[in-house]
Parts: C-alpha cells; sequence; structure tokens
C-alpha cells in the first residue's frame, strides 16, 4: 500500500466510496460532506476541550514535591519521563505511520488535530517538570539510566516499527488496535497513580494536568476506536478469527506490560495501590476496551478502583486546582453515547 495522494484533481471519488483507508481521495477536507458523521462530532469535541498548560497553577506544587516520600517522589518522577516518551512517541507516529494512509478527510483532520494535543501534552508534562525539578535533564533522561522503563519504551516502540514501512490492509488495522491500546491502556497505571497524590491533597495542580490531559486521550481512544468499527463495515474480511487471535495477543501483552509497570513505580508503599489491584484494573480497562470493538471481554474482572473514574472526571472541579480562567474548559465533558 502506497501513501495517499495529497493533491489528487482526478480523483472521482464520491462520498459513498470513501473508505478508512484505500481510498482514493482528492485531497479536500470538506466538513459539510462527512461520510464518517462520528469523526465531525470528534472534531468539534476536541475543538471544545482546547486547554493551555500554562494556565494551570502548578506553585503549590512546587512546595508539595519538596516534602514527598522517597517512593512517592520517585513514583512521580518516573510517571513523568514515561508519559514524556509516550506522547513524543505519538506525536510523530500518527502524522508519519498513520495519517498517510488514512483515505477519509475528515478522519485525516481529527488525526491532525488528535498529534497536535499531544505536542500539547509533551508541553504539559514540561510544565509539571520545570515546576518541581532544578535538574529538568534527570527527568527527561530517565528512559536512559531506568532499565523498567526502558525496556517499557522498547516495547512500544517496536510494536510501531513492526507496524510501519511494507505498509499492507492488516498492518494498517492492527496498528489502529496498536493505537487504541496505546491510548486505552498504557497512559492509565500512571494517571491513577498521579490521581493517588491528589486524593491525598497532594501535587494537586499535577493531578489537574492529568485530568486535562486524560480527557484528550479520551476523544483520541475514540478515534481509533471508531476507525475500527468503520473498518470492520467495509472490509469484514479482514477480521477474521486469525486477526482476533493477534488482536487478543495483543492486549495480553499490554495487560502483562502495563501492570508490570505500576507495581514497579508504586513498589506497594502508594497508598491504595498493590500489585494485585493495578493488575485487575488494567485487566478491566482491557475488557472495556475490547468490548467497543466488539470482542468479547479477556478478563472478566470488576473495576478494583472506581474512585480514580470519580476523581478524573470534571463533573466536580476542585477549583483551589486553578487560576485564572482554566476553569471555563470544564465544558468539553464526553458522551460516549454520541460516537
Amino acid at each position: 500500500m502506497e501513501r495517499k495522494t495529497i493533491y489528487n484533481p482526478s480523483s472521482v471519488e464520491n462520498l459513498n466510496d470513501r473508505r478508512t483507508f484505500g481510498g482514493n481521495p482528492d485531497g479536500m477536507i470538506n466538513f459539510t460532506k462527512c461520510k464518517y458523521e462520528w469523526a465531525s462530532r470528534l472534531w468539534d469535541q476536541m475543538e471544545a476541550n482546547t486547554w493551555f498548560p500554562r494556565e494551570v497553577q502548578m506553585t503549590q506544587d512546587a512546595k508539595d514535591y519538596k516534602y514527598l516520600t522517597p517512593p512517592e517522589k520517585r513514583m512521580y518522577d518516573l510517571v513523568l519521563s514515561q508519559l514524556i516518551f509516550m506522547d513524543s512517541l505519538q506525536t510523530n507516529n500518527l502524522m508519519d505511520n498513520i495519517n498517510p494512509y488514512i483515505t477519509a478527510p475528515e478522519i485525516n483532520a481529527c488525526l491532525s488535530r488528535q498529534s497536535y494535543e499531544e505536542a500539547n501534552h509533551s508541553k504539559s508534562y514540561a510544565v509539571m517538570v520545570e515546576s518541581i525539578s532544578d535538574n529538568t535533564d534527570l527527568i527527561y533522561d530517565m528512559w536512559k539510566t531506568d532499565a523498567k522503563l526502558k525496556e517499557k519504551n522498547n516495547f512500544i516502540a517496536g510494536t510501531y516499527k513492526n507496524l510501519s514501512g511494507d505498509i499492507s490492509d492488516k498492518k494498517i488495522v492492527l496498528a489502529m488496535f496498536a493505537n487504541q491500546i496505546l491510548e486505552g491502556l498504557y497512559f492509565y497505571a500512571g494517571f491513577a497513580a498521579l490521581y493517588a497524590l491528589g486524593k491525598s491533597g497532594k501535587m494537586l495542580g499535577s493531578s489537574q494536568m492529568i485530568k486535562f490531559i486524560q480527557r484528550d486521550e479520551v476523544t483520541h481512544l475514540l478515534l481509533f476506536q471508531n476507525m475500527i468499527n468503520s473498518t470492520k463495515k467495509e472490509r469484514p474480511e479482514l477480521f477474521d478469527d486469525e486477526l482476533e487471535e493477534e488482536v487478543r495477543t495483543m492486549f495480553r501483552q499490554a495487560v502483562d506490560l502495563e501492570s508490570s509497570w505500576g507495581d514497579y513505580i508504586t513498589q506497594g508503599q502508594i497508598l491504595g495501590f498493590t500489585k494485585n489491584i493495578i493488575r485487575q484494573y488494567i485487566e478491566y480497562l482491557a475488557d472495556r476496551r475490547l468490548e467497543a470493538i466488539g470482542y468479547a471481554p479477556e478478563y472478566n474482572v470488576k473495576h478494583p478502583i472506581p474512585w480514580v473514574d470519580g476523581y478524573s472526571s470534571f463533573n466536580d472541579q476542585r477549583t483551589n486546582f486553578f487560576e485564572g480562567n482554566v476553569i471555563n474548559y470544564s465544558k468539553g465533558s464526553i458522551d460516549f453515547d454520541d460516537f
């Protein structure tokens, strides 16, 4: 499969002929005529969610950080370093490895918006690191010095590398699943860990920053889940038993990796987290992601820490997290039924 032609005036593709990939678009983005209405709605949601990292108040976090316990400080630094890697990777991955092969203009637009948001998250982490660290390189370079962090980063980067180059229809579909897993699993142990600090009254600005980031990640998750489901309708022959087993293997590997990572960053020393709780939480998320794309759950477990969902919600804003007008951005809540 070759990359799509950016400017293609000879295209005679009509709206009904449009495909998530493998189509022949003319290169124009026309939001008045969208085949994938979910993409248009998602664009509006992403736009409504616009926010700016510098407006989240981090002054108290700079003070709190000095009084974190050594396990809490270690966890905070490791989580930040890992999140920096994933959003850096995703900023480029979307534009270099995914969007060039997607042939629905409205989906191209959403992927471009997502890439911007991933870069914005990297800016968010910079604000957090600059607020609490006298030597920012210590956190940015942790992937070079921490073997467990490097192991996780190498696995995720390796997955993307294996699904790029010499592109085929199947590789495109598997890449969609890989992105669903990244957005829906690989961020969540770190998010929950930082929420745990916020729940105990520490690093409240960081918790609020993660809320905004996670709200963006939910739209990114919805984007890839809808891309998968739309492709399934257009190309049902690709979704055979062999593909399902490959996808389930990807999910099992992701659950093992993220659970191991969550145990490593908390080490049984963060209130509310044990090795079993972390694994069950990741298994629960994996089941929800599988169900969203029409597969039966793999683990059949209950949510072990439902307080995390409540804590990450924008329905109960804590105004002391903010300065200025950031609270105005809380309007962008997400209704999954719309997608």
